[in-house]
């Protein structure tokens, strides 16, 4: 979740994957040491926790449990003033990309049919704008990350389980789409091609979006343009069927890293397709991983 301002300077029809935002770029290497972010604050906007290198293979609280151990080289490479050496981030520093871009011809629905929740759309945001791709050099997060990609419709078509179960173990997480959100945008991890914290390092626009290099839009966190961003509704589900919800518990509380397990998820009371029940759900917070830290549950292949 961001609040950012500007610097004053499932079967599906076509790969989502994404090792990044860039074409690949330099060689195949082994994850760095996670830094150490104890000194940030998970609901301080101005102080967020650094995800970088925050990486499993295992599931751990406030990790990301990959299934990736060695990273490519890509993604932004610019200064990042906003991140600072004790492994904390200001994201309300860190520019996001100009524009409000409409795309009339976004489609999206989700159906229920018989055990099935059936997914569909063309990867545009629907009711929502984007910023401008490729960044323009006039733009001055163009300083910061020269992402040269451009924003392409894609057919998503695929079924996840209508009321998903939790698997006999988790499962890691790939690079790419990990879910998507109720505006039919596709959610990625929180990792960027390096093992680096993606909302700290890479720039989105003001819904906090971005393409990849086949120019799939998509999501790290949890766009501040969905109505139940800030609340306790859901706003997205996970490629294994659980659905994602807003931070806020029944009793106001802002959950944090701290209140959730290992896959950055927890059992409560939530509205499931028109009915409150007590179920295993995913929470998406303001702090890295964002959104998911493992599948709880059996994911369906959604792309490479």
């Amino acid at each position: 979740m961001r609040g950012r301002s500007k610097l004053a300077f499932l079967s599906v029809v076509v790969v989502l994957g994404a090792v990044g935002c860039f074409p690949p770029g330099g060689g195949v290497g082994s994850i760095g040491n996670p830094v150490d972010n104890s000194a940030g604050d998970p609901l301080d906007p101005t102080n967020l926790p650094l995800g970088d290198y925050h990486v499993t293979q295992s599931p751990q609280r406030g990790e990301i449990d990959s299934c990736q151990s060695a990273f490519v080289g890509g993604g932004a490479t610019g200064s990042t003033p906003w991140i600072r050496s004790n492994g904390t981030f200001d994201v309300t520093a860190k520019p996001e990309v100009d524009g409000s871009v409409s795309w009339p011809t976004a489609a999206f629905s989700i159906t229920l049919s018989g055990g099935s929740r059936l997914i569909s759309g063309n990867g545009l945001p629907v009711g929502f704008t984007t910023g401008v791709f490729p960044i323009a050099p006039t733009d001055d997060a163009y300083n910061f990350d020269r992402n040269p990609n451009s924003i392409a419709t894609h057919t998503v078509s695929y079924s996840l389980p209508a009321n998903p179960v939790a698997a006999a173990a988790s499962s890691c997480l790939p690079m790419g789409m990990i879910g998507v959100a109720l505006d039919g945008i596709p959610i990625f991890n929180g990792l960027d091609a390096g093992g680096r914290d993606a909302v700290a390092h890479e720039a989105q626009d003001h819904c906090g979006g971005h393409p990849q290099q086949s120019g799939v839009y998509h999501y790290h966190s949890i766009s501040d343009c969905l109505p139940g961003a800030h609340t306790s509704d859901l706003i997205g589900y996970a490629n294994d069927g659980f659905g994602i919800y807003g931070p806020i518990d029944s009793s106001g509380h802002e959950l944090t890293n701290a209140d959730l397990d290992a896959c950055h998820g927890t059992t409560s009371p939530v509205l499931w397709d028109g009915q409150t029940v007590s179920m295993y759900h995913y929470v998406a917070t303001r702090a890295y991983p964002y959104t998911i830290g493992c599948f709880r549950g059996s994911p369906v292949t959604v792309g490479a």
